[in-house]
């Protein structure tokens, strides 16, 4: 079958109320970080009707990753999608969409063709493409030569309590080190990237200081020492900073180095401010190392001329791959797999996907560091509406996004035609 026949077949046997129907089923499967495991359930029973034969083990008690894959007729490459089970909390969505069909985050509208509620584009718009899409290939009666595999896993997002360290990742390499799960030869981590492929993307550290001084009566202040006093010393220290990073070297995929004060919290009444707390956020490029930029952030604090009297002491609250926090990564733009993914999604929906860098952090290093498997994002979805109460994805994207995959796959693994295949299992 050429391509030109296999893209217009997988387009005309697309059965878009099924795959709809998959996404808005696993919208529905509440799953906020520290609650994976009724969404692991319905994916493992997804997995089982398309022949996969899933497992599944705990990365921390009753917190499951679920794993399958569907084995080649050859020796041929092994392509694994992955992509994290949690989403963020729904803090105040019920009452932002009062009265509104959107009032339930995990009813899973579809309004003006695009698929209301939490998880759907980060990511479940994307774990679901990549099963609707082998399952689109046992439909057209493709068989793969090579192996593709799924892995998806939990704690990924950050913001409930003692959750967010990226343990499902960790166990996932976990469980490939040791050859429990065989390692990829590729990987598509399915973040929301508007279908764009991104090769690149930032690293972070978050900080947070606790500036102390000494309180006192507002009537006789040189009894005090001024926490917010000091406070606005620091920040005008870290803007500088900011500023020399945003004129320093920039990365071609995705710009500058950058930190961001993201909190403030400090002051009393009628007094003289003795504590002070701020929480920042630092952007690394690839090619930067997170236990330098920590040591120049660091340099950075200890060089303000704070009054006697005032202490800090700073903590890091999100390591992930690194003590700190996430490593930035890049694998080279110009991989063959990365191409072909891009040309594949660019074939099916009629306009050019990018090769591009993330602007946010997810679990990739895990994937291209610790077990040296070449890793990209791409999936439908808009990262820039994820954990908001606007998070959707458009119906045409998430369709599109099935095909592309499915096209990828059979490109990646090879395939071999089969006259009929329609239950989903190797034949």
């Amino acid at each position: 079958m050429s391509d030109f026949d296999l893209i217009a077949k997988l387009e005309a046997r697309q059965d878009a109320r099924t795959d709809i129907e998959l996404l808005r089923g696993a919208i529905g499967c509440e799953s906020v970080t520290g609650n994976e495991g009724h969404f692991v359930d319905f994916l493992m029973s997804e997995m089982t009707q398309i022949g996969l034969k899933p497992a599944s083990g705990d990365f921390l008690p009753d917190r499951p990753n679920t794993w399958g894959a569907r084995v080649g007729t050859t020796d041929g490459p092994n392509l694994m999608f992955v992509g994290h089970t949690d989403t963020v909390h729904v803090r105040g969505w019920a009452e932002h969409w009062k009265g509104q069909p959107q009032e339930d985050p995990f009813s899973a509208p579809v309004i003006d063709n695009e698929i209301w509620g939490r998880g759907a584009c980060d990511l479940k718009a994307g774990i679901c493409s990549a099963l609707a899409a082998l399952r689109l290939l046992d439909t057209v009666g493709m068989q793969l030569a090579g192996t593709v595999s799924f892995a998806f896993i939990g704690d990924e997002e950050s913001g409930e309590p003692n959750t967010g360290v990226s343990a499902g990742a960790k166990d996932l390499v976990k469980r490939i080190v040791t050859g429990e799960i065989a390692k990829p030869d590729f990987a598509v981590y399915v973040e929301p990237t508007k279908l764009d492929v991104y090769t690149a993307q930032i690293g972070f550290f978050i900080a947070e200081i606790s500036i102390t001084g000494k309180s006192a009566y507002f009537g006789t202040p040189q009894d005090g020492v001024d926490a917010l006093k000091a406070t606005h010393q620091l920040l005008t220290a870290l803007w500088q900073h900011a500023e020399e990073l945003a004129q320093g070297p920039t990365h071609p995929l995705v710009g500058a180095s950058d930190i961001l004060v993201t909190k403030i919290n400090g002051g009393g009444y009628i007094a003289v401010p003795g504590e002070c707390e701020l929480s920042l956020i630092r952007k690394l490029r690839p090619g930067e190392n997170l236990d330098e930029a920590v040591a120049q952030f660091e340099a950075v604090v200890k060089g303000v001329a704070f009054d006697d009297g005032i202490s800090f002491d700073i903590t890091y609250p999100a390591g992930r791959d690194h003590r700190f926090g996430g490593s930035p990564v890049e694998i080279d733009p110009d991989h063959p797999a990365a191409k072909s993914l891009a040309k594949c999604v660019t074939e099916v929906r009629g306009a050019t996907a990018e090769i591009g860098g993330a602007p946010y952090w997810s679990e990739s290093p895990f994937l291209v560091n610790e077990i040296g498997c070449p890793t990209v994002y791409c999936a439908p979805g808009d990262i820039s509406i994820a954990h908001t109460f606007e998070e959707r994805v458009a119906v045409s994207e998430y369709l599109a996004g099935v095909r592309a995959f499915a096209l990828f796959i059979a490109r990646f693994c090879g395939t071999k035609t089969e006259s009929t295949n329609s239950n989903g299992g190797n034949q």
